[in-house]
């Protein structure tokens, strides 16, 4: 089980994102036109930069929604490969079946 600090942080984290994702997704998309201006696609970038870190996608690390293990986490299950595995075994993922050859 990991940290309980750990797995607020990352709620904390997505809660940022989803607040700040138009408005950074806008500043983005100034900095990146080409027919603006130096000086307002500078300004974009400036204004972009004095959004909270946090904020950011990239800064949310995925996580198991059972154990909130950051580490061997399948996208499609959101777990990880040792709940996974612990789920299977007891025959609690549909149509998941122990390997054999």
């Amino acid at each position: 089980m990991a940290k309980k600090s750990s797995i607020e942080r990352n709620k904390k984290r997505k809660a940022l994102t989803l607040r700040f994702e138009a408005k950074r997704n806008e500043l983005k998309a100034v900095a990146a036109d080409q027919s603006r201006s130096p000086e307002d696609r500078f300004a974009a970038r400036m204004k972009l930069a004095k959004l909270p870190r946090n904020s950011s996608k990239v800064r949310i690390r995925n996580r198991c929604e059972l154990t909130g293990r950051p580490r061997g986490v399948y996208r499609k299950f959101r777990m990880s490969r040792i709940a996974v595995r612990d789920l299977a075994s007891s025959g609690r993922i549909p149509g998941m079946v122990k390997s054999s050859w």
